[in-house]
């Protein structure tokens, strides 16, 4: 069973109340969406309740909010399990994004003021440098953070909470598309994304938004396919990864 962050006993053992299961989910998805909690992993009241420093009431309730996040799941007389989801879902989940990612490009071309455009900016830079350093891990934490900021300031609540659901169901996938070659290549549709939202030109802001997603989709095609090759597999296998 993976650990906590260092500061996670203490905070949680300082809160009471109704914010004690939210934060324990918190730090439950941190840990899944780090990949410290790998799919398939059987998670226990107990054992979680012990290593956040709470009883066990949170922790089940915290289970309930994850279960309804899409990151784990439930299994009848066996117990909650870090859930996996099919490429073909994962697949399906891209192109939603793309359709909602087309709009928010388009929206914010017309909306983003001069402060958010450099705050997007220095997103981008930040991950140009987590590439330099070949930092996969500051550069998906630094991407997370772009992606959803652009739904933040599209300004639509319902949309950043269907996305934030989407974004961890790909999670894993997305990790695993983050080789040297293609953070430059994410960078280089980043900057796109930034330039055309700062020219005011919606349409091409759209299309650059949509557009890497779809890429990102084809590239965890190409490398799922890649990474599950296997003649002697039986055709129609139902083939699943990690949220």
């Amino acid at each position: 069973m993976a650990t906590p962050s260092s500061s996670t006993r203490t905070t949680i053992a300082q809160l009471q109340g109704n914010s004690l299961p939210k934060l324990v989910q918190n730090e439950i998805e941190r840990m899944i969406l780090d990949g410290a909690l790998l799919p398939g992993a059987k998670l226990t009241e107990a054992t979680l309740a012990d290593q956040l420093g709470v009883s066990r009431g949170p922790v089940r309730e915290a289970f309930r909010l994850l279960e309804e996040a899409g990151l784990v799941r439930t299994e009848k007389n066996r117990g909650v399990f870090v859930r996996a989801v099919p490429i073909e879902e994962a697949l399906e989940i891209f192109e939603v994004r793309a359709v909602m990612d087309l709009y928010v490009g388009r929206k914010l071309a017309q909306t983003a003021t001069a402060t958010e455009v450099r705050e997007l900016r220095q997103l981008v830079d930040a991950m140009d440098q987590a590439v330099k350093g070949g930092n996969a891990q500051d550069y998906h934490r630094f991407n997370l953070q772009f992606h959803d900021r652009l739904l933040e300031l599209a300004g639509n609540a319902k949309l950043v909470a269907t996305y934030r659901k989407l974004v961890n169901e790909l999670s894993l996938f997305r990790r695993q598309n983050l080789t040297e070659e293609s953070m430059a290549v994410y960078s280089r549709e980043h900057k796109a994304i930034v330039k055309a939202i700062a020219a005011g030109d919606a349409e091409a802001a759209g299309q650059a938004m949509h557009d890497h997603v779809m890429n990102s989709r084809e590239r965890t095609r190409l490398n799922y396919e890649a990474r599950h090759a296997d003649p002697a597999a039986a055709p129609g296998a139902r083939r699943t990864v990690a949220a």
